[in-house]
């Protein structure tokens, strides 16, 4: 697993008009080359009168599918650029199509690469993205005495309490980055002097959103 990656949470949409053609930008989520390819069949049924669909996208924690297409346009003027955009910005699973509709004038190649890439920047503003980060999912249990210590090094760490049980005994349910794991562990062991049981239940990807913690399908508006 990646320590933490920026992928889109909820896709969108953004259009810029230059000299008088319009480039439409949609952007998308996609986890495998399969949904990246209906979302582009997508895109060309919505816009089935369009000049050009062009498209772009990463796919894979190693950006193991990489893809773009000018769909007509010169050579280099469109989908590399807007695959530069989606590298540039560091993005995994994300897949963007520009749709383009001529408006009579001639724009050069040197306008059509910016062009293209100024609308996939247009599409990324109105897109929500999360960073997603290897997470610990942990469960401390302890007495009465020890709460307040664990949950003093909580509020120091900033590490999001997800549940809380409390019956003869209190079990606290938190979620923390996979590289903080080890030194968590040996602070809340020295801080209830070895009393606190605490147990991994697995490890996940997780992204912090409007103060909510999101996991599994939360991740996907």
């Amino acid at each position: 697993m990646l320590d933490l990656y920026k992928t889109v949470y909820r896709g969108g949409e953004a259009e810029i008009v230059e000299k008088k053609s319009r480039f439409i930008a949609t952007v998308r989520l996609v986890e495998t080359e399969e949904e990246a390819l209906q979302f582009i069949e997508e895109m060309r049924k919505r816009y089935w009168n369009a000049n050009h669909n062009c498209f772009a996208y990463v796919i894979g924690e190693r950006r193991e599918t990489v893809r773009a297409s000018d769909d007509g346009e010169p050579s280099g003027t469109a989908g590399r650029p807007m695959l530069d955009v989606l590298l540039g910005e560091e993005l995994y699973n994300t897949a963007v199509v520009v749709t383009r509709y001529f408006g009579g004038t001639l724009l050069g190649t040197g306008g059509l690469v910016r062009a293209y890439s100024k609308a996939v920047q247009e599409g990324l503003k109105n897109t929500v993205l999360i960073e997603k980060k290897s997470g610990s999912l942990m469960e401390i249990r302890t007495d009465y005495t020890g709460v307040g210590k664990i949950q003093y090094l909580l509020g120091q760490k900033k590490i999001p309490v997800l549940q809380a049980d409390y019956t003869d005994i209190v079990a606290l349910r938190v979620i923390l980055p996979v590289r903080e794991e080890k030194k968590f562990c040996q602070d809340v062991t020295e801080a209830t002097n070895g009393k606190a049981e605490i147990r991994k239940e697995e490890t996940l990807y997780y992204a912090e959103l409007d103060g909510r913690i999101l996991m599994g399908e939360e991740m996907k508006a």
